[in-house]
């Protein structure tokens, strides 16, 4: 299975891939920012909206494909401020359900990991809905806990649910010592 970082053109030609994961991950009931049933085709404009962000550099995406599928995604939000660019979000990390148990989050995860140390992010922090099976992925890779929000987000059945928020240092350098990006 080949994990790449996608660029804006290179979005745009994934993005309907992109949607069906998208669509099948909410399905599958993770509170990802959408109600269920998503149409796939606000899905499609939602990763077509993302494009933008990749050329602009505040966003990064990668995909893993199995088969010429999109099968997995995960992102990288960078802060668009001064005092913040040491730090990125964790975003979207999908896995689709026929390709869960195989390892595959975590290869991602330790994807994204990977390339933000390598630009110089010292910091990263995300949100995932509390008593997911998100977490155990976050802790076990060694991700801190550091709260959750009661009724943060509704899930995919609109529910509202608890948010727990993760934070994870990455190299050792900080404040005026990080490299930028």
């Amino acid at each position: 299975m080949i994990v790449k970082r996608l660029d804006h053109a290179e979005l745009l030609a994934c993005a309907p891939g992109l949607a069906d994961l998208l669509v099948d991950t909410v399905e599958g009931g993770a509170s990802i920012g959408f109600l269920a049933p998503l149409d796939r085709s606000e899905a499609l404009a939602w990763w077509r909206e993302r494009a933008a962000g990749t050329a602009a550099g505040r966003l990064a995406v990668w995909v893993a494909h199995d088969g010429g599928r999109p099968v997995g995604t995960v992102s990288l939000d960078f802060p668009d401020k001064p005092n913040s660019r040491h730090r990125a979000e964790l975003v979207k990390l999908m896995v689709h359900r026929d390709a869960r148990g195989q390892g595959l989050g975590r290869r991602l995860l330790a994807t994204a990991e990977e390339a933000a140390a390598a630009a110089g992010i010292t910091l990263l922090h995300l949100d995932t809905e509390t008593d997911s099976p998100a977490e155990r992925l976050y802790r076990t890779a060694g991700w801190s806990r550091i709260g959750a929000i009661p009724d943060y987000a509704a899930a995919p059945d609109g529910v509202l649910r608890p948010t727990s928020i993760y934070c994870k240092a990455l190299g050792r350098e900080t404040g005026a010592d990080a490299p930028t990006r």
